[in-house]
């Protein structure tokens, strides 16, 4: 017989109980309780600061099956406030994985529970929103539990972005993980390309890298990966880097996503104000709303978010509709700075809108997330139309 299971519980603050067992660290943590519809990406998901705060529920009905890796992560350390699955798998079954998930979870502190009802869970935070939760190995108590869910403020009330901002300025130099590249030298010339001349022009005769700024309020690695890819000299610097310490040191600047409600982080709406019209802009997520609130706008919180890999989204200005990767609890309202931005991008599931360009400076921002990882990599383009702004800028 194998070991035996240890039991878990997840409790909401509207006293929603469910029973399950535990696949990670033992223990109790609180957060907000979010979906994510994604089929694969659970470590990329695990490591995206912007779930800081943010209890995870897989809605696929099995994870964990390919392991775990660390060229995928998308930040230093895991920052999801715990991890929700139908079934987790204890054994992994790729050429690239590392470790199993469990092992993964247990070494990085991370509360987890399988063997619940996901799609009932799913069914719930969509009837009735998303709400604070908790899961516990300790307590099994489910009264107890849910009056500490009640207890817990929800994530408006915290500034996340200094729990997950970079401390110093760093560099950063990894471009995107390449199929036939070799781990000691991702950029080596294939024979193959040599009967190439296109992929030679592009690898010897390129335009002058760019020098690009990066806010990192919760930065993804595979944001940094494309904008290497794009040719960009890449600096990171911290959440509450003054605009005057940056403006003469870049071409463009990114302002990254990140956790929370972005009206908590009121330095960075002061540093985009001064940013605005100085440089060409990119926003992304967070960055987004950072920027909509900047522009003198207003935010409001969506019912259960937009988190997943498969919301189909309309650029406006093409009529492309491209399946996105998203992570977010909050919006812009366009409607409220209708006079300095046109909007760019729609979602196709609930109309909210997804993307803007200013009408008079180099400014264009995105609420979902161009990078992927994981995810379809149909937004790509928008990494070359930032800079092709700044050429023109």
């Amino acid at each position: 017989m194998g070991a035996k299971k240890a039991k878990a519980v997840l409790a909401l603050s509207d006293g929603m109980i469910f029973e399950g067992w535990s696949c990670g660290a033992e223990g109790e943590s609180a957060g907000e309780v979010v979906f994510n519809t994604s089929m694969t990406g659970y470590q990329e998901i695990l490591t995206d600061a912007s779930y800081r705060g943010q209890i995870v529920v897989m809605t696929y009905s099995q994870i964990g099956n390919y392991g775990i890796n660390t060229r995928d992560i998308e930040s230093g350390n895991p920052e999801a406030a715990g991890f929700v699955m139908k079934e987790c798998f204890k054994y992994a079954s790729n050429w690239r994985s590392e470790m199993s998930l469990p092992e993964y979870l247990r070494g990085n502190g991370i509360v987890s529970i399988e063997g619940i009802d996901t799609r009932a869970l799913t069914q719930h935070i969509r009837d009735y929103g998303a709400q604070t939760g908790i899961i516990s190995t300790i307590d099994p108590d489910p009264e107890s539990l849910v009056e500490k869910a009640k207890q817990y403020p929800g994530i408006s009330s915290f500034d996340l972005v200094k729990d997950v901002t970079t401390k110093k300025p760093y560099k950063w130099k990894e471009s995107l993980w390449k199929w036939q590249a070799t781990e000691t030298d991702p950029g080596k010339v294939k024979p193959t390309d040599w009967l190439n001349i296109t992929s030679l022009f592009q690898r010897f005769v390129t335009p002058p890298r760019k020098k690009i700024i990066v806010y990192d309020f919760g930065v993804k690695f595979n944001i940094l990966r494309h904008l290497a890819d794009t040719g960009c000299d890449i600096t990171v610097v911290p959440a509450a880097t003054p605009a005057e310490d940056v403006i003469e040191k870049a071409d463009g600047i990114v302002l990254s996503n990140g956790p929370g409600d972005p009206q908590t982080v009121t330095y960075a709406i002061k540093t985009a104000k001064n940013l605005i019209g100085k440089k060409p802009l990119l926003g992304i997520c967070l960055g987004h709303q950072i920027l909509g609130l900047a522009l003198g706008g207003r935010t409001y919180k969506l019912k259960f978010g937009h988190h997943g890999g498969n919301h189909p989204v309309m650029d406006l200005s093409t009529r492309k509709v491209e399946i996105t990767s998203q992570n977010h609890n909050y919006c812009v309202d366009m409607e409220s700075i209708r006079d300095k931005v046109e909007l760019t991008h729609r979602n196709l599931y609930d109309g909210t809108e997804e993307g803007m360009r200013h009408k008079d400076v180099p400014l264009l921002s995105l609420q979902y997330h161009p990078e992927a990882g994981p995810g379809p990599n149909d937004s790509c383009y928008i990494f070359k139309r930032f800079r092709d702004m700044i050429d023109k800028w």
